[in-house]
């Protein structure tokens, strides 16, 4: 029987040094399949790791309604759930991913889970 694919703590990016190396460093290549932005880093991966972590935004500029900005992290968690294991389990190396919502309309759940699929696969061939 296969295991359906969890979201586990241990693979939310957590801390201020993992959030500023995705974001200021050089390395770092960004894409989007509007109204999401997807921001990844490809960075050597530790024993027990997850091959990949993600931080999940959606600006409060958008949505003033913290109820809204919350439905909008649950979709895009839930279709990146889904579809994580498009990205390659490579034993060296883990990916840092951000989504960041850029649209102030709530969209359909599968309109959501097709752009976030679109983007994995996208980074994936850039790899």
């Amino acid at each position: 029987m296969v295991e359906a694919p969890t979201f586990r703590k241990a693979e939310r990016i957590a801390g201020r040094t993992l959030v500023e190396r995705l974001f200021n460093g050089t390395e770092s290549r960004a894409m989007s399949a509007f109204p999401i932005r997807l921001v990844f880093l490809s960075i050597p991966r530790d024993e027990g790791e997850p091959r990949a972590k993600i931080l999940v935004s959606v600006p409060k500029r958008y949505f003033k309604q913290a109820v809204k900005r919350n439905r909008v992290k649950r979709q895009i968690r839930e279709a990146y759930r889904k579809h994580k294991q498009l990205i390659p389990d490579d034993s060296k190396h883990q990916m840092l991913m951000a989504f960041i919502w850029m649209d102030s309309r709530l969209y359909d759940t599968s309109e959501v889970e097709r752009r976030i699929t679109n983007l994995l696969q996208r980074m994936i061939e850039r790899l």
